[in-house]
């Protein structure tokens, strides 16, 4: 069963998690954490959806519209010079 959080859309099946790990190496704002038999989600409402869990996850337990939130609104302001980035959102990505 895959779980969702309301402010982002990162979703999560421990049922097809297989440990790799890899979610936890790619993730920069330390959303999982390798716990056990499966990975944990530490922090789920950090998630500035960049994308990176789901091209990584060998059998896709991780879903997340990569390029909205955060992540695309830091691409953005990049693109077009700004100094200040506005997400929307009250993690430390904004």
């Amino acid at each position: 069963m895959f779980n969702s959080y309301i402010s982002n859309t990162l979703e999560y099946d421990p049922e097809l998690c297989i440990n790799c790990g890899m979610c936890s190496i790619v993730c920069p704002h330390r959303v999982f954490r390798m716990d056990g038999k499966v990975v944990k989600l530490l922090d789920p409402l950090s998630c500035m959806e960049c994308g990176a869990c789901q091209l990584n996850c060998p059998t896709k337990a991780i879903r997340v519209d990569g390029g909205v939130g955060c992540a695309s609104a830091m691409m953005l302001a990049a693109i077009k010079g700004k100094k200040e980035v506005t997400c929307g959102c009250d993690s430390s990505c904004c």
